[in-house]
């Protein structure tokens, strides 16, 4: 059975300026989702599910999906501040959704089979998708989180969330932790606490940059997670329960076990808009070295 691809397209792009899921950053047009889709397909995936909202569904669907629905399965699902389980309701003042594990949520229903989920905005590299696909397609009950390093996914022009991992000698996760404040400094970096605790980081920690591999029994898993969240916070108006977050909750309880794999290739991402030159640049040279077709679409 062929994996499918979880694409989380949904954020606002707040700290970024505008809709930079759909931003062009190749030389034709193309957006990072676009080389994340033409990886992904190499690895032998059959199927893709873009999470979005409502309100960006039209110039989404002609802009990103329209090219890939000739060439792939494609399937939306949509992420909202309302899609709450009862008896739950969305707290006066509240503008946001709920995070990373209410959008995989959202495609309980239709993904039944093995699947990755990917963030719209990094760009992972090619053998990224091999290694999870072949994990993926292995049999496997283990889920499965491609790992980078900390200092490779920093941005020069403000703070960033990463899960930072510890994993075992045998390549597993054993624990996460979500920092939200993270900022470079020199060849390490630190982050800064809600409460204004600063943590120094030395740049070699292994993170988690949402790319995870699940099979369909994550569903229940994150069902009862957010129930549980949504308890605790659901009436904190910021408040968001992210996937790493929720992993770590099962490794910790013994409900899941998580191989952590390594990719070789380089991952960049786009998290404000002075990032975007770097990521343009970054393509051109994997162009240049035969990587990817200067048109990718032919």
């Amino acid at each position: 059975m062929q994996p499918t691809l979880l694409v989380m397209a949904a954020g606002m792009g707040s700290r970024y300026g505008g809709l930079k899921q759909i931003d062009p950053v190749g030389p034709n047009g193309e957006t990072i989702i676009d080389y994340s889709i033409y990886d992904a397909m190499r690895a032998g995936f059959g199927k893709l599910v873009f999470v979005i909202r409502k309100d960006i569904e039209q110039p989404f669907k002609e802009t990103v999906g329209a090219r890939f629905e000739r060439r792939i399965a494609v399937e939306y699902v949509f992420q909202e501040l309302e899609n709450i389980p009862a008896p739950f309701t969305v707290p006066a003042g509240r503008t946001k959704p709920w995070g990373t594990t209410q959008a995989v949520l959202a495609a309980a229903n239709i993904v039944h089979e093995p699947f990755a989920v990917i963030n719209a905005d990094d760009f992972y590299g090619a053998e990224s998708y091999r290694v999870i696909a072949e994990h993926l397609t292995s049999g496997s009950d283990d889920y499965a989180m491609v790992g980078f390093i900390l200092r490779n996914t920093l941005s020069d022009f403000g703070s960033v969330a990463r899960g930072v991992c510890r994993v075992s000698d045998r390549g597993y996760l054993e624990k996460i932790e979500e920092l939200t404040n993270i900022v470079r400094e020199g060849n390490g970096a630190s982050n800064t606490a809600p409460d204004g605790t600063v943590r120094k980081l030395t740049g070699d920690e292994p993170v988690s940059m949402n790319y995870w591999g699940f099979t369909p029994r994550i569903f229940a898993q994150l069902k009862d997670l957010f129930h549980r969240f949504l308890e605790r916070s659901g009436n904190d108006l910021k408040a968001e329960s992210y996937v790493p977050m929720a992993v770590g909750e099962l490794v910790a309880a013994g409900e899941a076990r998580v191989k952590v794999l390594q990719s070789r290739d380089p991952w960049f991402g786009v998290t404000y808009r002075e990032d975007r030159p770097r990521v343009v640049e970054s393509i051109r040279r994997l162009i240049d070295a035969g990587a990817y077709p200067d048109a990718l679409w032919g």
